[in-house]
């Protein structure tokens, strides 16, 4: 995960750059969109290793609703 984060961040330090150049517009929104496509292709990816970690844990320690309301509450956030 460190080396995607490391990645999006090099996206959006490009973004920066073109935005300082003044370089054309779609140009610019196109690397938006793929910093935010990638940004939610993480969040995913950490989302599912918490559901299979985290929440399993939890369920199986007897704490299975609190966990399952938590992760209830992040998908809305993320949906």
């Amino acid at each position: 995960m460190i080396s995607r984060l490391n990645r999006i961040e090099g996206q959006v330090r490009g973004i920066n750059k073109m935005v300082a150049e003044d370089r054309y517009c779609i140009d610019i929104l196109t690397q938006i969109a793929a910093a935010k496509s990638a940004l939610d292709s993480l969040g995913m990816q950490l989302l599912e290793s918490h559901a299979r970690g985290c929440v399993a844990s939890a369920i199986q320690a007897g704490d299975g609703e609190a966990a399952i309301g938590e992760l209830m509450t992040v998908l809305r956030k993320l949906g």
